[in-house]
Parts: C-alpha cells; sequence; structure tokens
C-alpha cells in the first residue's frame, strides 16, 4: 500500500489529529509505503532498553512515526495547515504550491 503525498522530507507540517493535534514540527522521515511519517519532537515515546556492549541501557525518547493523514503542510503565509496542489510553472518546472494563497512552496 503506497500512500501517494505530497509532503516531503523537511517540511514544516501541523498534527491536526491525535494527542499531539496542533503541534508544529519538521519531517524527519516519510515511509510512503506504509502511509507513515516522523516528525521531529511529536509522538514521543519512551523506550526501555537494555544494557549491551555499544551502550548503557534506561529510558529512551524517540519519536514514534505517525499517520500522513493526521498532518498537513504548514504555509507559512497563510499561516495554517494547508493542501498543497501542483502547479506547472512558465519554464515548465512542476512544482508544490499552496492550495489557499498560491504561494509556490518548492525552491
Amino acid at each position: 500500500m503506497n500512500i501517494r503525498s505530497r509532503i516531503r522530507k523537511d517540511d514544516d507540517v501541523i498534527v491536526i489529529a491525535g494527542r499531539d493535534k496542533g503541534t508544529r514540527g519538521k519531517v524527519v522521515r516519510v515511509m510512503a509505503s506504509e502511509g507513515r511519517i516522523v516528525v521531529s519532537k511529536v509522538n514521543m515515546i519512551k523506550r526501555h532498553t537494555k544494557a549491551s556492549a555499544s551502550g548503557s541501557g534506561g529510558i529512551v525518547e524517540k519519536e514514534a512515526p505517525l499517520a500522513i493523514s493526521n498532518v498537513q503542510f504548514y504555509c507559512p503565509n497563510c499561516n495554517t495547515g494547508v493542501r498543497l496542489t501542483a502547479k506547472v510553472l512558465e519554464d515548465g518546472r512542476k512544482v508544490r504550491a499552496c492550495h489557499k494563497c498560491g504561494e509556490v512552496q518548492d525552491r
């Protein structure tokens, strides 16, 4: 199940559902085949790790993946979460743009 999404790594997103609703963060990893996304400092979990030869054990906090459908792209111009649309420029390049204001998001 390869979910097609216009959200990419290093995009600013806002969480629209779940316990972290309203939180903004930067996309760390996109797992399109699973339909999930990892956002920095969002959906934090505690992982109890056993001590090994490579490092000490303890409780480690890390980001857990959340569903791509639970986040929206954050448009700095609109100052809110928005959908993205595809736009073709005059030079023939296909770029992503804000659906509300039309601002081109790809540099």
